[in-house]
């Protein structure tokens, strides 16, 4: 499965769907999460902001923390169904949006930590991998087809009041 971006829900309904597997994460190309990894954390960061063209913009991401300890090896990540009970333990003290933008953060001493998006999700032998790739930044001005630090423009139409209008005069009885 190739994603784009994936919401809350749908990645919830992919680890129910395999929650007999093994979790792992690879971060770029042969890269692996060490198997120690443990998911520290799972923030939910609501989103507004104002882009370059002036436009508000709204949006939440459910972030899903993950921490590689060192010296620490073992041969098989998590089975996915034990993540699920870290995010039941998580759903009972905060609600996330199910609609909610899905990023992992993760870093280790030879990559720095960031936010990235969960690239495709695919089932190889015992193991769900879930491939991440960093996010790319936009500008979302030019992606509505306006333009990069300009407001967007509405056009009016403006009505010279000073020419006399043929319908409508004093004592015409129009009014």
């Amino acid at each position: 499965m190739n994603t784009e971006t994936i919401s809350w829900k749908e990645f919830k309904e992919v680890l129910i769907n395999n929650s007999e597997l093994y979790l792992q994460f690879q971060y770029a190309d042969d890269k692996w999460v060490n198997a120690a990894y443990h998911i520290t954390e799972i923030k939910q960061a609501p989103i507004t902001s104002v882009d370059c063209g002036g436009v508000m913009n709204k949006w939440t991401e459910i972030i899903v923390q993950l921490y590689e300890p060192q010296n620490q090896q073992q041969l098989r990540s998590m089975k996915v169904d034990k993540a699920l009970s870290i995010i039941k333990v998580v759903e009972k003290a905060l609600p996330l949006d199910t609609n909610g933008m899905v990023k992992i953060e993760f870093g280790n001493s030879q990559f720095d930590a960031r936010q990235m998006l969960p690239n495709g999700i695919n089932i190889d032998g015992e193991n769900l991998v879930i491939d991440l790739r960093p996010d790319t930044v936009q500008c979302k001005a030019i992606d509505r087809g306006g333009s990069c630090g300009k407001p967007s423009k509405q056009k009016i139409e403006l009505k010279n009041l000073a020419v006399a209008e043929s319908c409508c005069t004093p004592g015409s009885g129009c009014c």
